[in-house]
């Protein structure tokens, strides 16, 4: 690649650049992604592939997976490769009376968001599997859930763009990023140099990294979890289980567990793959990029997956593996263009909703880069919410 000219550039590899590639290209504009490594190769290949609404916050945020929902239902009908899509629902579940309140506040809020939600008790968990434990008390479930294959939903959006006029170029590792005194951005990467009229920033953990070379401080740090893939010998369950208590990890409340579950912020969280085989999570580590798998976390998570499915503690283990989830203050991405570089946009920090948000962020990538009306409303995700004294509710 000599220096070349470019409308859109995106520099990011993983689902979210898929996105953005494929709802830009749709839209009619001309869009090259650089990727430093293969696609899908980071985050968005060490990841389940949830589309959730429950684990989100009543309000905006469980408003905006709905809307994500509803793309994800709509690329299967339209993606010629298809990405293992479910639409199973999923349910939260319940150890305690304290928990079983909570869940009923947390069902009430979302019901009064307009989502589809309701209370689960003993029964309707021992409809739901024969495998869980006999002393839960109940839960709750969210029926719009679906689940994909993540890697082949990156796949298939990359290969919709591409036959549409998308350029990719992998292996392009970008070394620097400079605003010219005319306007456009210069490029500068290990494959040679290239000026493009706009920028989008997808590259999830790295996204800080990106801003530094245009003096933007993008507050995005990596948070680490595991996961283990176990084969399935026995019909444990048909649909994505977690334990209320994964709420609790997520946002940062108090849970009575013992202080290494609480620590490495470990919860149950159960995933039947389109495989025959399930995903079990989950952890949440503050410790910089390291994707090492640290055993005793894998055994904490094991211990905790007995705990909620006693029956399930000879299964075999096929392989264990960790990514780093792109974390924000607020639990909220930032997808925006920096008011202070006109052209310079950030699609990143969704933490553990990047599958379930990609869609809806890549649509909202390709409104603002059109200056059309948003499909969601902007200031919740603007990069300007963390200024001091910023706060939108």
């Amino acid at each position: 690649m000599n220096h070349s000219t470019h409308d859109v550039v995106v520099i990011g590899g993983g689902i979210i650049g898929a996105a953005i590639a494929y709802y830009g290209a749709k839209a009619g504009i001309n869009l090259t992604v650089l990727e430093k490594n293969e696609l899908a190769s980071g985050t968005s290949s060490r990841c389940d592939g949830n589309i959730l609404a429950i684990d989100k916050d009543p309000g905006f945020d469980s408003q905006m997976s709905l809307v994500s929902q509803q793309l994800v239902h709509e690329l299967d009908r339209d993606l010629e490769i298809k990405f293992e899509y479910r639409n199973p629902g999923s349910i939260l579940i319940c150890e305690s009376d304290i928990e079983m309140e909570a869940a009923q506040q947390w069902v009430k809020r979302q019901l009064d968001a307009g989502l589809n939600f309701k209370m689960l008790d003993r029964a309707d968990l021992r409809n739901e599997s024969k495998y869980f434990a006999d002393d839960l008390y109940g839960g709750l479930e969210c029926q719009t859930d679906s689940t994909v294959n993540p890697y082949m939903l990156t796949f298939s959006m990359f290969h919709a763009a591409e036959k549409m006029g998308t350029k990719i170029f992998k292996h392009t590792e970008v070394k620097n990023v400079t605003k010219q005194p005319e306007g456009t951005f210069l490029i500068e990467t290990n494959n040679g140099t290239m000026t493009a009229n706009k920028v989008v920033n997808a590259c999830g953990i790295w996204a800080p990294t990106i801003g530094q070379m245009l003096n933007v401080d993008i507050p995005i740090s990596p948070r680490k979890g595991h996961i283990i893939v176990a084969s399935r010998q026995q019909p444990v369950g048909l649909r994505k289980v977690m334990e209320f208590g994964y709420l609790i990890s997520k946002f940062g409340g108090e849970r009575k567990v013992d202080a290494d579950i609480e620590k490495y912020g470990v919860a149950l969280v159960f995933e039947p793959t389109e495989a025959q085989n399930f995903l079990i999570g989950s952890s949440r580590q503050f410790i910089g990029f390291d994707t090492k798998v640290n055993h005793h976390v894998v055994k904490m998570i094991a211990r905790r997956a007995v705990r909620f499915y006693p029956k399930i503690g000879d299964m075999n283990i096929i392989r264990t593996y960790a990514g780093l989830r792109p974390w924000t203050a607020d639990h909220l991405p930032i997808i925006c263009e920096v008011e202070e570089v006109p052209g310079f946009y950030i699609a990143a920090g969704h933490e553990g909703d990047g599958i379930s948000l990609a869609a809806v962020t890549g649509k909202l990538i390709q409104e603002l880069l059109q200056e059309k009306k948003t499909c969601i409303p902007q200031e919740p995700v603007h990069i300007n919410r963390f200024k001091k004294g910023a706060v939108y509710t």
